[in-house]
């Protein structure tokens, strides 16, 4: 079987996880095995239904009175204790925080190499994977040995598509074996942010903004322009950190990466870190007075001007489309 390890929320799943998912069945497809999914410290009644759409068969549920919240180590044994017991071919989990956490004490604990934000697999033999590195702006090719084979799926390099479907999906429960030690990294406490409008990491169109903005009262025409493309505003490094945006808001290698139809990117030179965060965009504009400016190089469409002059003009364009 492929086993797919399940990144979730307290029961709260997400797209790069549903993309994990749709790679991992063609995997399964090619391989001839079925696709099975692993959830740790949830009521899977929520998610099963999710999880089958995506092609899985059958859900292993894992239960232990310590696995209320997230708990690296814990969760980690938890799946190296799961391997032993399915024997599965291939473990497999989206590239993000969670997953290649967890999925590296799997590796630590089995002793099994592992390979990180993959975007292709050759089933071979031998088994062959192409992985990005260096923050995206290197492709690897390399083979990963080990039975099973453990990997992660970079965000956003499979759209994610919902699979042929039969039988309801089965539920196997699984009870760990945990010792207090693995509870000595664990979610305690939890401070929540008020979150309003669009959601940065699903927004079908985004506007960002970085140093060409220049203040804080800047990103009101930048949220003024994303609120008639009905989207929202995110914004780089410096924006975050000159608190223009809430850190939460920023978009690049150590923020949100996003995967919007169209990224409006206004006074934002496009450093490497940053492209990272928006290379799912399938649409890029860019608004910068520097002609030279490296994100024109990844632009579909580029506008060399002062974007507190073009900015306000697109509004003034689109307010008439409307009322027309």
């Amino acid at each position: 079987m492929v086993l797919a390890f399940i990144d979730h929320d307290r029961g709260t799943s997400n797209l790069v996880c549903l993309q994990m998912l749709t790679f991992g069945r063609q995997l399964a497809e090619t391989l001839g095995v079925p696709l099975q999914a692993l959830l740790i410290g949830c009521d899977a009644a929520g998610l099963r239904d999710d999880l089958h759409r995506y092609g899985v068969s059958q859900v292993h549920v894992v239960k232990h009175p310590w696995l209320e919240d997230y708990a690296p180590e814990a969760w980690a044994k938890c799946v190296a204790q799961v391997i032993k017991s399915l024997r599965p071919k291939v473990v497999l989990a989206a590239s993000t925080e969670r997953g290649n956490e967890v999925l590296a004490h799997v590796a630590a604990l089995t002793g099994l190499p592992m390979a990180t934000n993959c975007m292709e697999v050759n089933t071979g033999p031998p088994f062959q994977v192409l992985r990005q590195r260096w923050g995206s702006s290197l492709l690897e090719e390399a083979e990963l040995h080990g039975d099973p084979k453990l990997a992660t799926i970079a965000p956003h390099v499979i759209e994610a598509k919902e699979g042929k479907t039969c039988a309801e999906a089965s539920l196997e429960t699984f009870s760990p074996i945990l010792e207090e030690k693995d509870l000595r990294v664990r979610v305690t406490a939890r401070e929540e942010t008020q979150s309003e409008g669009v959601d940065l990491r699903t927004a079908s169109v985004v506007v960002g903004g970085g140093r060409g903005v220049g203040s804080e009262e800047g990103f009101r025409t930048l949220e003024e322009l994303a609120g008639l493309l009905g989207g929202t505003v995110g914004g780089s490094r410096v924006a975050t950190n000159n608190g223009w945006r809430p850190h939460s808001h920023q978009i690049g290698l150590t923020g949100n990466r996003i995967a919007p139809n169209l990224y409006i990117a206004c006074g934002i030179s496009g450093a490497i870190q940053h492209l990272v965060g928006c290379k799912g965009a399938k649409h890029v504009m860019v608004i910068n007075k520097d002609s030279g400016a490296p994100f024109f190089r990844r632009a579909d469409y580029g506008v060399v001007g002062d974007l507190h002059e073009i900015v306000p003009a697109l509004i003034s364009e689109i307010r008439k489309k409307k009322s027309a």
